[in-house]
């Protein structure tokens, strides 16, 4: 009974970290807490949070670095899986993209929401202005932001949560490209959005497939 009850509290503080994690509490690339802070704000001993650690750890969400401390990794534990396949090869992740969003752009401009319509359209207006701007980290942040919105208006559960686990990934190729790529050289997603908004399936998948195919071959090797 002792190691059930055990368990269930290791259970519940993984829930917890999760959360933290997932929420934004605990940022991806942020050193979390340290023990003793975590002991005394959880309400658990010090081998329950080694624990929680351990096995978030080994689900990719963590990663203990030594002498360092423990830094989020990844926002799920499929966004941690996919860090650990793909890891910084960004033809990977690039080749990836293209496979879900391609499909979650037909989708979306079948089935997008006159709101979900107005959302992208904001998105979109902001990632130019940044761009404008030379505000590369709001760039990369409302790019992302655009691309995530875009699948999740396919109305495809599945691959709207495939797409969201790529977060971190797709956050990280687009910062890759915009650091190297030329101010003049960043993709314009104008006429993904006229697709969409036309609701036009055939060239909305055309138009993420181009930019990304175009993407591919700037950064092949």
């Amino acid at each position: 009974m002792a190691t059930t009850r055990r368990a269930g509290l290791v259970d519940q503080v993984i829930d917890q970290m999760r959360d933290a994690i997932a929420g934004g509490e605990w940022p991806v690339g942020q050193r979390i807490p340290p023990e003793p802070e975590l002991v005394t704000a959880l309400g658990v001993g010090r081998n329950t949070v080694r624990e929680a650690v351990r096995a978030l750890s080994h689900a990719g969400l963590l990663e203990v670095r030594q002498g360092d401390g423990t830094f989020v990794r990844a926002t799920s534990e499929l966004s941690g899986a996919v860090r650990r396949l793909c890891g910084s090869e960004l033809r990977d992740v690039l080749q990836v993209r293209r496979t879900l969003e391609v499909e979650g752009a037909r989708l979306a401009a079948v089935q997008r929401t006159d709101e979900e319509l107005r959302r992208l359209e904001a998105l979109l207006s902001e990632r130019d202005a940044a761009l404008a701007a030379k505000d590369w980290e709001r760039l990369v942040e409302r790019d992302a932001a655009f691309h995530v919105l875009l699948v999740q208006c396919s109305h495809n559960t599945l691959l709207a949560e495939l797409y969201q686990g790529l977060t971190e990934a797709v956050r990280a190729s687009i910062t890759a490209t915009v650091e190297t790529d030329h101010e003049d050289e960043q993709v314009s997603h104008g006429g993904l959005l006229d697709a969409v908004r036309e609701r036009d399936p055939a060239r909305a998948a055309a138009e993420a497939g181009g930019f990304l195919e175009e993407l591919l071959e700037r950064h092949s090797d």
